[in-house]
Parts: structure tokens; sequence; C-alpha cells
């Protein structure tokens, strides 16, 4: 009466492997240029800025010290962080460059 009768139908066709990858070389392409693009360039600016290092310069560290290169070496840079107090730390530690006279002004 009201049931159809059920039908053989053909086998369902062999889904594209390239259709079956898609979304998956989207969801990388895109994890690409809102993820790792952004961290590659911000790690080329963070390493031009330390190779720009003078003797001189006034700089925070990665863990929120303020203070003024008194020497610099390949690996380490003598901050000044106050009047003839000095500390040493690893070149990488430096965080960005302040603009001059910053350190003035906080006094």
């Amino acid at each position: 009466m009201f049931i159809t009768p059920a039908f053989a139908s053909a086998a369902p066709a062999e889904p594209n492997t390239l259709m079956s990858f898609l979304p998956m070389i989207v969801i990388f392409v895109i994890f690409w240029f809102l993820m790792i693009r952004p961290q590659q360039k911000k790690a080329k600016e963070h390493q031009a800025m330390l190779s720009a290092l003078v003797k001189g310069d006034e700089v925070t560290t990665s863990g929120g010290l303020v203070g003024r290169i008194a020497k610099l070496s390949d690996q380490f840079v003598t901050l000044e962080v106050a009047d003839g107090v000095e500390i040493v730390i690893q070149r990488a530690a430096i965080g960005q460059r302040l603009e001059k006279g910053t350190l003035k002004s906080n006094k």
C-alpha cells in the first residue's frame, strides 16, 4: 500500500582521493597563514633587532628588567640597571629596544 518497493541500485562510486584530502589541505593552508607565517616573521624581526644592538641602547628583558647596555658579546649582554649595578644576561633574553631617553624620564 504505502510502502514503496526497494529497487537495487548501482554500487556507490569511489570517492576521489584528492577530494578526500582537500579539507586537510585547506586547513593546513589556513593554519600556515594564521599561525606559522606570523611567528616566523616575528622571529626574524627579533633576530634583526638583537644583531643591531649597540653599547648604550636602552632595552627591556623578557623578564621585565630595564637597563642600558654596558658591554656586548656574541652570547651575553651586560646591562646597567642602576648607577654602578651591572648584570649579565643572555643576548636572547632581550625583549625589545626602547627609545633613547626612556630611562631618564622614569627616574
